[in-house]
């Protein structure tokens, strides 16, 4: 009886997909709330704003750190049957996932600079460099144990609302050679 295998994602990729559309929407959010004076002034909202911005990306770099090290030690190998999905289609669609929540995070964000001008923009800019050192990070794990992480394809869409890629409906990872599928270790196109 033959085995069907599943699609697999790259955990990298599914994390730094989130990145750019965080850092933009951040960016744009910011420059719109920049024309707003704001209750406290355009000065204190963007220096809040800046701290905002070093307190976000540490902790969006490094939360769940130790759920992915836990995952990853306990990734089996991917099956012969396993088909790999390749980076293009992974960014579509958890950029599609996310598209609702990122309207939501630019509109509460420029709303937000009626009090503090442009301190919200640099929020979600913060987010969106933090998922950037996170993947960093997972790449640097990938290249040490020369393996890549990946997870099945219908675990992302659960994973939206579910803790990432690192939370519990992920239900486990899988492990390939360095070389397996079109995307290098930490999710970047492979050159």
């Amino acid at each position: 009886m033959a085995r069907t295998g599943q699609t697999l994602v790259r955990v990298a990729v599914v994390v730094r997909a989130g990145a750019a559309p965080l850092w933009w929407t951040g960016v744009a959010a910011a420059a719109v709330g920049a024309l707003v004076p704001g209750l406290t002034g355009r000065r204190i909202g963007l220096l809040a704003g800046a701290a905002l911005f070093l307190v976000t990306a540490a902790a969006v770099a490094l939360a769940r750190r130790g759920a992915y090290v836990r995952w990853a030690g306990a990734a089996v190998r991917a099956g012969r049957g396993d088909a790999l999905q390749d980076r293009a289609r992974t960014v579509r669609d958890r950029r599609r996932a996310l598209r609702w929540w990122l309207l939501a995070g630019f509109l509460a964000a420029v709303g937000s600079s009626f009090a503090l001008p442009g301190a919200g923009g640099l929020w979600l800019a913060g987010a969106g460099a933090g998922l950037w050192l996170k993947a960093a990070w997972l790449g640097g794990r990938e290249r040490a144990a020369d393996r890549l992480l990946w997870l099945p394809a219908g675990s992302v869409g659960r994973a939206v609302t579910g803790g990432g890629p690192a939370g519990r409906a992920v239900g486990g990872y899988r492990c390939t050679g360095i070389a397996a599928g079109d995307a290098a270790p930490g999710g970047s196109r492979r050159r």
